[in-house]
């Protein structure tokens, strides 16, 4: 795995856009309008630019898969950090989305591990090169980054068919909310 570059982004932004566009999670706060695919790539794209401030964003060695590791106990308030936030309201969840976004943000904040943390916000693999082990491999270095780091690695996802694939590399499901689709809170120790 190699650190993505700003270069990189639109890349990143077209494998996470592709692979969460039927997502629950992101579609929970996306407006279902004709906006919808353009709302998607900029929540991905917002996420790129708060990994690239509070955290990091890695492609794999063929560049058809990517994840946005965010370091919670690193983001700070920050002028550039509150733009961002006003563009992601303003582009992709909509002004009448924002309670809804503030109140799901306040429960899963309230289940989110405290201390230093790596917190694996996005991972992704282009569709056709899914079912490869590319996913896979990148998930292996991203859990031993953390581990050298001496820091767990936690993640939610709203995807049922994605637990059984994280419990093989030694996640465990310790916590749910539900949103009208069950979100599942995951951790992996370092």
């Amino acid at each position: 795995m190699t650190n993505a570059l700003p270069k990189d982004k639109n890349l990143v932004v077209d494998i996470l856009t592709a692979s969460f566009h039927d997502n629950k999670s992101v579609n929970y706060l996306i407006p279902n309008d004709s906006k919808r695919v353009e709302r998607i790539r900029y929540l991905m794209d917002y996420s790129f630019e708060v990994c690239q401030l509070f955290g990091k964003v890695v492609i794999s060695e063929d560049r058809n898969a990517c994840a946005l590791i965010l370091y919670p106990d690193q983001k700070k308030a920050s002028l550039k950090a509150f733009w961002l936030d006003l563009k992601l309201i303003r582009r992709s969840i909509g002004f009448g989305n924002i309670f809804k976004a503030i109140s799901k943000e306040n429960k899963i904040k309230k289940l989110q591990g405290k201390g230093p943390m790596h917190y694996l916000w996005f991972i992704g693999v282009s569709p056709g090169h899914q079912n490869f082990g590319i996913g896979a491999k990148l998930l292996q270095e991203i859990l031993a980054e953390s581990a050298k780091d001496n820091c767990p690695l936690y993640l939610e996802t709203s995807a049922s068919k994605n637990v059984p694939w994280y419990q093989k590399f030694g996640f465990q499901v310790y916590d749910q909310l539900n949103f009208g689709y069950t979100l599942f809170f995951m951790k992996s120790s370092a």
